[in-house]
């Protein structure tokens, strides 16, 4: 039956390895841990059981545009399936939440975690007949993970309703106590994880230090022919590398969450027509995309975490044909990397100031101030503790964390500014309206980049500094906008702080170890095992990389840039394989024991090359 389904919906003669192992563990009521690697087929694994029983499938993802795809591409097939996500209106959710309850044929919801918290949903849940809870992305449900989100912690509550119902949790990267605390949260109710080896046979790494880092990628682009995309962290470079493409006659685009959707969505479909060859994007790009012919892929900064970094670089060669995945970085890359992790853990201290000096700004009494909502400006509290934003931010993060107060999604969300006028419907606009003439200049004052980028603003800040109130300027800013004279996106709501608790001493705050001191820990680890991914000249770039998901006993590619190196020494694979199954019989010896014993029959220079790439 299971594979008539699939052939049915999908097409296809059989499940890819592991698959059918998964569903069939699925259909049998066990919690199901599924270790994919990107491009796997993840989504078959709850689509098929779903598909085989009667009732509703309750899908858990952390991403509206790979809900949307999803419910896309399963309409197509002639099944019935939705999303609930932020924007909607209540007349088109409450016709969903009624099809989900009342229409038998009703096979898939698509929510957020997000939508788990509101108990308005939970009521609509248990009239529900859900046969199945499947949990995408998983690992951002483990304070171990280089993703966490906390609102998957209500899953567990969500179980409470449907307690005889099996739970798939589905990731492509995850490290050994990442799955362990998956499998915790999600309270499985034993053990069981299924897990395909990481390693991707058709995929080469390649890292170098390059003090060039566009020149080289120009040559790279020109040498390989095929689809590729170009990772950066800062969206403004995204558009500055792609159009250094194009003047070298490159089709080449840029991407970032800055763009609006209409942008983001027609970009995405000219890169996977092939339209555009090259995509230029920050890591806003590639979650859910299925292109399979991506020959290579560059990254130009290092990123974050080895997870993520697996991720996009995993997007290259999905149709199992050679591909390459590069990562080019100079010295301030690496300052980069580690001034940002320290950016991320601001100082106790610098936590605890913050706090109080919020509590002075809204003038809240000791022993007071629980359940108090209050209007929040960035900008004058930077401007009183004199520290980067991103401080401020993660600071009011932590202290969310321990319970003390409550940031609204519109503190991280600002609104952004575009101008679009050419410069001669900018100096008629100019002739004929003095008054928005000035506030026009103040903008392009106020902030760098507006023609070429979407640039977050603060409307109070450019409030103060017209001498208007913040309804003035969003009024003026909207009018602005229909005349297209700029592009102006505004938050949803203004961002406000919410108090959970009367206010004590900063001396009396509690960080407990597993919000700060061991979360950064982990980070550190984190940051450390890229660090050594990118500085190592010794070992297999894909053992090194599997080693660090829990695969010990891997081979070596022979093709990365590590790899490459040793070969060049004329080591020929026979001698390798001789030399590698010698060190495994002396392994209880040090390196020096070993080379001076093997040294009889190979050469030195070889065993110390063999050995230096070698897992035990």
């Amino acid at each position: 039956m299971l594979s008539q389904i699939l052939k049915k919906h999908w097409g296809y003669d059989q499940f890819r390895p592991l698959q059918e192992e998964i569903v069939q563990s699925v259909m049998d009521g066990n919690d199901t841990l599924a270790l994919l690697p990107t491009g796997g087929g993840k989504s078959i694994c709850f689509q098929v059981p779903a598909l085989a029983k009667e009732g509703l499938c309750l899908v858990i993802s952390p991403l509206i545009a790979l809900m949307k795809d999803q419910v896309e591409n399963l309409k197509k097939r002639g099944i019935k399936a939705e999303a609930i996500y932020s924007g909607m209106n209540n007349h088109e959710m409450n016709r969903i939440l009624g099809n989900a309850i009342y229409d038998t044929d009703f096979k898939f919801l698509y929510v957020s975690p997000e939508r788990l918290i509101t108990d308005g949903f939970r009521v609509n849940l248990q009239q529900m007949k859900i046969i199945l809870i499947a949990v995408d992305e998983a690992h951002c449900i483990s304070q171990w993970g280089y993703d966490f989100r906390p609102p998957y912690l209500e899953i567990a509550e969500i179980r409470m309703l449907f307690p005889k119902i099996p739970v798939l949790a589905l990731t492509a990267t995850a490290t050994p106590a990442v799955v362990n605390d998956i499998q915790e949260k999600l309270k499985f109710h034993k053990k069981n994880v299924f897990q395909k080896s990481f390693k991707r046979d058709n995929l080469t790494y390649f890292v170098a230090q390059e003090e060039n880092k566009i020149g080289r990628l120009l040559r790279l682009i020109e040498k390989k022919p095929g689809t590729g995309i170009v990772y950066v962290r800062n969206r403004r470079r995204t558009k500055e590398i792609a159009e250094y493409l194009q003047h070298f006659k490159v089709a080449a685009d840029f991407y970032h969450a800055g763009l609006d959707t209409e942008t983001r969505d027609k970009r995405q479909l000219e890169w996977m027509s092939g339209k555009t060859r090259v995509i230029v994007a920050t890591n806003a790009f590639g979650m859910g995309i299925d292109k399979p012919d991506v020959r290579w892929v560059v990254h130009l900064d290092i990123p974050d975490t080895l997870e993520a970094y697996f991720q996009e670089a995993g997007r290259g060669g999905r149709d199992l044909k050679p591909s390459i995945a590069v990562m080019l970085y100079d010295s301030n890359d690496v300052k980069e990397l580690k001034t940002n992790f320290q950016l991320a853990f601001p100082p106790v201290a610098m936590i605890k100031k913050i706090y109080k000096t919020l509590c002075e700004h809204y003038q809240i009494p000791m022993g007071e101030g629980e359940n108090k909502v209050v209007p929040f400006d960035p900008d004058e509290l930077l401007k009183k503790l004199n520290i980067k934003p991103i401080e401020l931010i993660n600071s009011l993060s932590f202290l969310e964390k321990i319970g003390v107060l409550m940031l609204s999604e519109e503190v991280k969300k600002q609104s952004t500014l575009h101008f679009t006028a050419d410069e001669e419907t900018l100096q008629n606009f100019y002739n004929n309206n003095y008054k928005k003439q000035e506030f026009a200049k103040l903008l392009l004052r106020s902030y760098g980049g507006l023609f070429s980028n979407h640039v977050k603003i603060n409307e109070e800040e450019i409030g103060r500094r017209a001498k208007m109130d913040v309804t003035e300027v969003e009024n003026l800013l909207l009018e602005l906008s229909r005349k297209n004279i700029l592009h102006y996106t505004q938050r949803s709501a203004k961002p406000h702080l919410l108090f959970l608790q009367n206010r004590v001493s900063e001396n009396y705050l509690y960080f407990k170890d597993e919000i700060y001191k061991k979360r950064k820990d982990v980070a550190q680890k984190r940051l450390d095992s890229v660090l050594a991914f990118v500085e190592n000249n010794q070992l297999c770039r894909s053992v090194l990389l599997l080693e660090y998901f829990g695969e010990k006993e891997s081979t070596s590619c022979n093709d990365c840039d590590v790899c490459r190196r040793v070969n060049s020494l004329h080591i020929k694979h026979k001698e390798r394989e001789a030399i590698q199954k010698e060190i495994a019989i002396y392994k209880h010896l040090t390196h020096k024991e070993i080379i001076e014993v093997l040294s009889e029959r190979f050469s030195e220079k070889k065993v110390i090359e063999v050995l230096r790439n070698f897992v035990y």
